[in-house]
């Protein structure tokens, strides 16, 4: 047993004061650079919440021992899961609150604690959940690598003091630290003073054979680029705008050397856009498999927090970012002249656009507002004086909203009455603002069902009628139990809930008692019981196996409903026994019999005087009891209702409404039709999104107008029409959907062409001269995002200016792509190019036969990536 596990001797505090003590922590606790934090199971802590705050020790809610199993990939190494997301699967607790939690409640058998530190990150501080991982060899040797997890905030000094000491290099010897990468041999860590963040690096870069980039000779831009560890949004990101053509051409001339503006306040100073320049002129050099954009990535984390470590973000908002730190590096403008806004005040909407666009460009002179910036009119109308207000504002990309449906589909486990019916899942259509009620009546007409959301063979919540359907996630494994109807609706009915519990061969000395180990299986079962039987009497527990056997059970206590409606709910457990071992003699005790006695002597009514132990075992072995019923917390991990007094309540295993006979179907379940039937995809055309995008609508309360004519915030109304359109036009479709009650992705395909957009039909300026450009449009890059709002992963469609040949970019893997595959329901963000620019290709397309979307294109993937973490040798004398 080891130190984690083990429980304090000293008796917890009251629940009150559990509360205030680890709420108090909680609020007051600042984070300090070094200091330690700890990473908690989401659900865990929330169950632990909840205990606390019903005030009763006896509470069916008592969340058991500190278990974090799902946070870990697996329980030989306990390497933590990719993109966890604190406050939805983990929460992070000072290390004061962490070990009053550990002194009350212990903590799993071998589970190590998820310690963490705090790191000084340029411009923050943060817990880092996500060490560095990073492989370490000595002389180039790698045959002989170890593994390391170093802080961020760790100098170089300590990875040569970890090397010396995994390698067994002698004191005083002269050592030299090499960094591997894949866009060189090797580099030298010479400052070994730097940090491990300013070093640049990572977890999940990848070593590759430097000979064979040498080698290399292939198109320009089809390139990969390296994750660095959850950076697949921002490798999308770059792909789209790498096959730009006007900005990809703008910095392979070196035209921004000219145009670096050093001194702009709302600039970085001109390394953001030395960072991209590298980037690209790296990946259309045509000698690379693929790139580590790791440089970067350091310099977007340094400028925006919000991109610092290695955690999941948006593709788009990273656009928006990168967009505007370009934008501000290479203004041409080196003192901004203040400029103020004028209202359109009844103006002819020519002169009050074109005002707009000139005061614009007096403040914002690039090569990006030369390539993405447009122009939109926006009118505010007051609810109360009708003031018109009109203004021109300009746009770098448009974000258009996707028609959202008020029905949901949801995937649910229906466990009926019936003793030989298997649990069934069904997929069911209900109202998506909807009720649980709802969710029951899809399902069947009766109104006597329960649903619960069962998660590690327990149940994590009960749902009343009258919940919300939102607090569903599509992920949660819900069940849906009928319950039987009372002959008496009258009468009381407490609702049971029964968990499976395997009892096994070894001693579970990591409890803190001397009982045997038990474990969950299968899906735990919600019984509707009379609380008395028609005689007034209250029920009384029986053994579940042969009537004749001496082996009782201990009552069930009667425990805090964990539903919240008129019925009662207590936890008991079904133990399944171990075989009899039919090789011992008969008059030999096993330690595990002679813990059966004792059980049997304190729960049973006293044997005859002359009957022995062991002729109780034999009749036990020939008439072996299948299983037997206790009460337990809602964890199933601790026995209740042995306390002086016996219990309060009990079950008896013969009474009609139990159904325990159908405990052998609980670990299988049959499909319903309606999971056979193929979910109907819908389908959007993306001009619809445009004309949501241009529809009236009533501003938030959040975000009102002041009124200049009744001097106060009005809700008033908005209407966006589009005026002008820039070169290349980003479109970004806004599939996350936020509100008050609801967080969703929106997985409809949205039907957007690849040749011949036309703006023509949603531009207000209709009268074009000859001197300005048309509104067509042909497509040139999509930024895919696969997956939920939880986790997921980007990828990205782009158009070869040179060859006019497709490509589908997933981080450091390029593949050919054909037209037919860029229209789907992962397109994020769309990128289109005026056709009166489009230059036709200088290259032929390569031959590609129709299977070769799955192939490499010029072999890729033939850079042995091969998913390692950061490699650094060292050398000594």
């Amino acid at each position: 047993m080891t130190a984690n596990s083990r429980c304090s001797a000293a008796k917890p505090p009251g629940l009150e004061t559990q509360r205030r003590e680890i709420e108090s922590l909680l609020r007051e606790c600042e984070l300090r650079a070094g200091d330690s934090w700890y990473v908690v199971e989401h659900r865990w802590f929330e169950q632990w919440k909840e205990f606390v705050e019903t005030g009763d020790q006896n509470s069916s809610s008592f969340p058991g021992q500190i278990d974090n199993t799902e946070l870990f990939e697996d329980l030989d190494s306990y390497h933590l899961k990719e993109r966890l997301v604190e406050n939805e699967d983990f929460v992070l607790v000072p290390a004061e609150a962490w070990h009053k939690l550990l002194a009350w409640y212990g903590m799993v058998d071998g589970q190590p604690p998820l310690e963490r530190k705090v790191v000084d990150l340029p411009s923050t501080l943060k817990v880092e959940v996500y060490p560095v991982e990073i492989f370490l060899c000595l002389h180039s040797n790698m045959e002989n690598v170890t593994t390391a997890q170093f802080s961020r905030a760790d100098n170089i000094q300590s990875i040569q003091r970890a090397m010396c000491q995994a390698f067994s290099v002698p004191p005083g010897s002269e050592c030299r630290l090499w960094m591997k990468s894949s866009d060189s041999n090797c580099e030298r860590l010479r400052n070994i003073h730097v940090s491990v963040l300013d070093a640049c690096l990572s977890s999940g870069m990848v070593r590759t054979n430097s000979s064979d980039q040498d080698s290399y000779r292939g198109q320009p831009g089809v390139c990969g680029l390296t994750n660095l560890g959850n950076t697949c949004f921002m490798n999308s990101a770059l792909q789209c705008l790498s096959n730009t053509p006007p900005l990809t051409e703008y910095f392979l001339q070196s035209s921004y050397l000219e145009e670096l503006n050093f001194t702009n306040p709302l600039g970085m100073k001109g390394e953001i856009a030395e960072a991209y320049a590298d980037v690209i002129k790296q990946m259309w050099s045509g000698r690379h498999y693929s790139v580590v954009p790791r440089v970067f990535k350091t310099k977007v984390g340094h400028f925006a927090s919000q991109f610092l470590g290695y955690q999941q973000h948006d593709s788009q908002e990273l656009l928006s970012f990168l967009l505007d730190g370009l934008h501000e590096d290479l203004n041409r403008v080196k003192n901004k002249e203040y400029i103020e806004l004028r209202d359109a005040d009844g103006r002819p909407d020519q002169e009050v656009a074109e005002e707009a666009w000139r005061n614009h460009r007096r403040r914002n002179d690039s090569v990006i507002v030369d390539t993405f910036h447009g122009l939109f009119k926006s009118t505010l109308v007051c609810p109360e004086c009708h003031k018109v207000s009109v203004t021109f504002d300009p746009f770098c990309y448009l974000s258009v909203p996707l028609p959202v449906s008020k029905e949901r589909v949801m995937e649910v486990f229906f466990v009926s009455l019936d003793p030989y019916a298997k649990p069934v899942q069904h997929r069911v259509v209900v109202p998506k603002a909807g009720k649980v009620s709802d969710l029951c009546s899809a399902l069947s007409e009766m109104t006597n069902m329960v649903v619960a959301d069962v998660f590690n063979h327990r149940f994590y919540k009960i749902y009343t009628t009258d919940e919300s359907l939102s607090c569903i996630l599509d992920r949660d494994d819900i069940f849906v139990y009928e319950l039987s109807e009372l002959k008496e609706q009258q009468e009381e009915q407490v609702l049971l809930a029964l968990y499976l519990r395997e009892r096994s061969h070894y001693r579970d000395y990591g409890s803190g008692s001397s009982s045997y180990g038990t474990s969950l299986f299968g899906h735990p079962l919600l019984l509707g019981v009379p609380r008395k039987t028609k005689n007034g009497s209250q029920n009384q527990t029986e053994p579940l196996c042969d009537t004749n056997t001496n082996t009782n059970t201990p009552n069930c206590t009667d425990g805090a409903s964990p539903c919240r409606d008129s019925s009662r709910t207590t936890d008991t457990e079904t133990s399944s026994e171990p075989p009899a071992e039919e090789t011992l003699q008969p008059n030999e005790t096993t330690e595990e019999e002679r813990e059966e006695d004792k059980q049997e002597e304190a729960c049973s009514p006293s044997p005859p005087a002359n009957e022995q132990p062991a002729k109780r075992r034999a009749v036990r072995k020939r008439r072996k009891c299948l299983f037997t019923i206790q009460a337990v917390n809602s964890n199933g991990t601790t026995e209740r209702g042995m306390g002086e007094g016996g219990s309060a309540v009990s079950f008896s295993c013969k009474s009609e409404h139990t159904n325990t006979h159908r405990l052998p179907v609980l670990s299988k379940y049959v499909k319903h039709a309606s999971m056979e039937v193929p979910q109907q995809q819908t389908t959007v055309q993306l001009q619809e999104c445009i004309e949501l995008f241009t529809t009236v609508e009533t501003l938030e309360e959040e975000n009102p107008w002041y009124c200049p004519v009744c001097k106060k915030h009005q809700l008033a109304t908005k209407k966006l029409d589009l005026w002008s359109l820039p070169e290349v036009l980003i479109i970004h479709l806004k599939r996350f959907s936020y509100t008050k009650f609801t967080r969703e992705k929106l997985d409809s395909i949205v039907d957007f062409p690849l040749r011949d957009l036309d703006f023509s039909g949603c531009l207000l300026r209709k009268n074009l001269s000859s001197g300005e450009p048309p509104s067509r449009y042909d497509l040139i890059a999509v930024s895919n995002h696969y997956g939920g709002l939880r986790d997921g992963h980007y990828t990205s469609y782009a158009k070869n200016k040179d060859n006019g040949q497709w490509y589908y970019f997933d981080d450091s893997k390029v593949t050919y792509a054909r037209e037919d595959q860029i229209v789907t329901n992962a397109a994020y963000v769309l990128f289109y190019h005026r056709q009166d620019k489009i230059r036709k290709p200088t290259l032929p397309a390569p031959n590609t036969s129709p299977a070769s979307s799955t192939q490499p294109a010029n072999d890729i993937t033939s850079c042995k990536d091969d998913g390692a973490a950061s490699y650094v040798t060292m050398e000594t004398d």
